[in-house]
């Protein structure tokens, strides 16, 4: 029961946009490492964008990697939505719109498909709105600029999350307040290029495919304030791409 949930993954590339990270190559080593992994793209949160899926199944171009697309628009790519996600090593949740995400998910059933499939110890992973949707909530740019919170989701992990820390100057002091008001219950937080993992509901290790990038435990303080802990991740190396 592995849930990798980033500000990172794949990294961009020259030749085929976007190319494999070391965060994508850990989550096959979650998976086991297996021979053929089965790697499955859920784009929902953008519309499920021909565009990146076509950039997904580019990036592994002379890999021995089995790529697969699960979308809902126009409705699901697949007859079977249960057996297709049971059947993969990794599923890989990109980003965009969470509150869309979780709208549609809970429409089609998948939000209980979800569920299983992490039970049955598939991989879960994704970035930004792919990294939101596994935790209780956090902060979003789904209805807007200005970021609000979202506390609708699936719960899997019964903290609250916050994305691209460093690199949205509107994400660390609203995650922050949000926490110390009590509308989100404690979390973690990543810089971009940092993924958490999760071994069944605890925390195992932060990681990273830059130096210097972080992750934070935010928790609200016996004042009421937030409070915030660096947490040093493990350097990653490896992945196609740079």
């Amino acid at each position: 029961m592995n849930i990798l949930a980033t500000s990172g993954g794949f990294r961009p590339d020259r030749r085929t946009w976007l190319a494999v990270g070391p965060i994508i190559e850990f989550a096959f080593e979650l998976a086991g490492t297996p021979e053929r992994p089965k790697f499955c793209y859920v784009g929902t949160a953008l519309g499920d964008n021909p565009l990146f899926a076509n950039a997904t199944q580019d990036a592994f171009i002379g890999r021995d990697v089995v790529v697969s697309n699960l979308a809902a628009f126009p409705m699901p790519s697949v007859a079977d939505v249960r057996a297709h996600l049971l059947g993969q090593d990794v599923v890989w949740v990109g980003g965009g719109s969470v509150a869309g995400l979780l709208a549609i998910w809970r429409l089609h059933g998948w939000d209980e498909i979800f569920r299983e499939v992490w039970e049955a110890g598939v991989v879960l992973g994704g970035v930004s709105a792919g990294s939101l949707c596994w935790h209780a909530g956090g902060t979003t740019d789904s209805f807007g600029p200005e970021l609000r919170p979202v506390t609708n989701g699936l719960a899997l992990l019964p903290y609250s999350n916050g994305v691209h820390y460093d690199s949205e100057e509107q994400r660390r002091p609203l995650y922050q307040q949000l926490i110390a008001d009590e509308v989100l219950p404690a979390g973690f937080a990543t810089d971009d290029g940092v993924g958490l993992h999760y071994r069944g509901t605890e925390l195992v290790e932060a990681v990273a495919d830059r130096p210097g990038a972080k992750a934070y435990r935010v928790e609200r303080g016996h004042t009421g304030k937030a409070i915030e802990q660096v947490i040093e991740p493990r350097l990653l190396t490896g992945g196609d791409g740079g």
